[in-house]
């Protein structure tokens, strides 16, 4: 088939040609013309059906009939010229993604939120310097800066949402409704002549009875199954027998490590342990207030079966023995002696994690959680000890993002990370309360940062509600990692424990630091300065409230 490239574009039947308007005008000589003489006409051999687009080429060599050639559009053209638009487009957004990239364009990415503008005003003059003297040395990311005031925007919102206000307690009796197979378990009362809470429960089992066999931290953690074979090894030999029965020690903390994560609670844990007078749980972490009792085992996992009080409790059958023996000794002497070893547990999720809650707590005050971890603590330990271990909430922030990211980390990826993390904790603010949103296990599992982790203010004035002040000591990473001695005197005295002699405080204040930040993860240096400059605005409105609470300027945090 043969057709004129002027008259038609498309590829088309050969008597459409004819009729073409050009070539069927009432003057038109058929003989004269160039066109229908084919000098003009480029030949394609085709099937009868129509050309692939791509073979489609416009070849034009008589330029002054481009106008009397575009009255003939036809569908091929149409999409001939949709097919080169959407060339375009996809070579344009190829560019676009590549230029953001490397930096390249001066638009945000999808994590920078806001109009940008240039108005110096929105940044403070530390901020100024931090970032000159970092760009003096290193290649300037115009994005990064940009972005500045953008999220600076969202920060104002937050912190012009922020209200401190006191929660309502919950009774006694709401709690026993709640979890009336702990309140069966736990009694309201413990051995007088212990420091420590425990009480004796009668055993029924024999000497065939394992009495480890259903506990949920052994069946489901492979390394503590060790600890776990030594207990049923000794745990007749520890058993207290009077008139032809059986009793077991069981024991709770006497005094708590509720927190925070990566603020040196390890450290501490680890120096702590070393006290004559001291022991802790099998495991440092037992996280059962927080996640086991909840059925948590690993948060991506989502729940199981709940974990027992009796599970629990197991943890401290090792201190326990020691206690016993202690007991034990005073009995056989004929004179009352005083149990003064004391136990511990470090769940690092104790003072903030309650994200388990809107599963299992009716949910009827606005998105605040009715009951809270301590609600339960103190309703069987009104007279506990409670140690949080702080540091500057951004670094702190840092820390979490290199311990717990699994690859592609970079101090890019974590600026990106916390400017979106702060978009959706603004989107939350503007409809909830600070207090649901801090508890709202919806946003804490959006934000790809733990930002409220950071925000201690609210968790200590939460844990005030029900504790007294005296009950709780707060400590800062800064001094403690300045002057480990210090630390460790102020947590003796706290604890009321006994005099131990050089040798003892040595070994437990000279002893290298306990998990410290990873080689590879210092090698990727410190975040951007521009990061750190947002989220000590973020951060400041809770600092400043820290330190009116606990009457310290240090936990403004200004110098580090």
């Amino acid at each position: 088939m043969r057709h004129c490239i002027n008259c038609c574009i498309q590829l088309l039947p050969n008597d459409l040609h004819k009729q073409c308007f050009r070539c069927r005008r009432a003057n038109h000589n058929n003989q004269k013309c160039p066109v229908c003489k084919q000098e003009n006409i480029i030949p394609l051999y085709v099937d009868s059906k129509q050309m692939n687009l791509l073979a489609v080429l416009e070849v034009r060599t008589d330029h002054n009939e481009s106008w009397n050639g575009f009255f003939c559009l036809r569908k091929g053209k149409l999409c001939s010229l949709i097919f080169g638009l959407i060339i375009m487009t996809l070579v344009t957004a190829s560019y676009i993604l590549t230029g953001a990239k490397h930096g390249l364009l001066l638009i945000p990415s999808p994590f920078h939120y806001g109009a940008f503008t240039g108005n110096p005003n929105l940044m403070d003059n530390e901020s100024l310097s931090e970032m000159k003297d970092h760009y003096q040395t290193s290649k300037i990311n115009i994005s990064y800066v940009k972005d500045y005031p953008s999220i600076k925007l969202i920060i104002d919102t937050i912190t012009s949402k922020i209200e401190f206000i006191n929660r309502q307690c919950p009774d006694l009796e709401d709690l026993k409704k709640q979890e009336p197979h702990m309140f069966s378990v736990i009694p309201n009362k413990f051995l007088p002549n212990s420091k420590n809470p425990c009480w004796y429960e009668e055993y029924r089992g024999n000497t065939t009875t394992d009495p480890y066999t259903t506990n949920s931290y052994a069946l489901y953690s492979k390394r503590f199954r060790t600890i776990f074979d030594y207990l049923r090894k000794v745990f007749w030999n520890h058993l207290y027998h009077y008139k032809d029965k059986h009793y077991r020690l069981h024991c709770l903390p006497h005094f708590y490590i509720i927190g925070q994560p990566k603020c040196g609670t390890t450290d501490l844990y680890d120096r702590l342990r070393l006290h004559p007078d001291v022991t802790f749980s099998a495991i440092k972490e037992p996280h059962w207030w927080t996640r086991k009792r909840f059925g948590i085992i690993r948060l991506r996992d989502g729940f199981h079966d709940r974990y027992p009080v009796e599970d629990y409790l197991d943890l401290f059958d090792l201190a326990a023995h020691q206690i016993q023996g202690v007991l034990q000794s005073s009995v056989t002497k004929g004179h009352s002696k005083m149990n003064h070893i004391i136990i511990g547990e470090a769940s690092a999720s104790t003072m903030w994690d309650n994200n388990a809650w809107v599963y299992f707590y009716d949910n009827s005050t606005d998105g605040e959680p009715p009951f809270l971890i301590q609600d339960f603590i103190h309703a069987f330990q009104p007279h506990a000890k409670l140690i949080v271990m702080l540091r500057d909430p951004v670094e702190r922030l840092y820390s979490d993002y290199l311990y717990f990211a699994s690859a592609n980390k970079s101090a890019e990826d974590f600026h990106e990370k916390v400017a979106e993390s702060l978009q959706l904790f603004e989107n939350c603010m503007l409809d909830y309360s600070l207090r649901a949103c801090v508890y709202n296990n919806t946003l804490n599992n959006a934000m790809p940062v733990r930002l409220q982790v950071g925000l201690y203010v609210v968790y200590l004035l939460d844990w005030l509600t029900v504790f007294d002040k005296g009950q709780i000591l707060v400590l800062r990473l800064e001094d403690h990692a300045s002057n480990v001695k210090y630390t460790m005197h102020m947590v003796f005295q706290f604890l009321d424990l006994g005099p131990i002699s050089e040798k003892q405080e040595a070994l437990i204040t000279k002893s290298p630091a306990s998990n410290t930040r990873r080689p590879e993860d210092r090698n990727l240096g410190p975040m951007l300065p521009m990061t750190k400059a947002i989220l000590r605005d973020f951060y400041r409105p809770f600092n400043i409230k820290l330190a009116q609470v606990l009457f310290d300027d240090a936990f403004l945090w200004k110098k580090t």
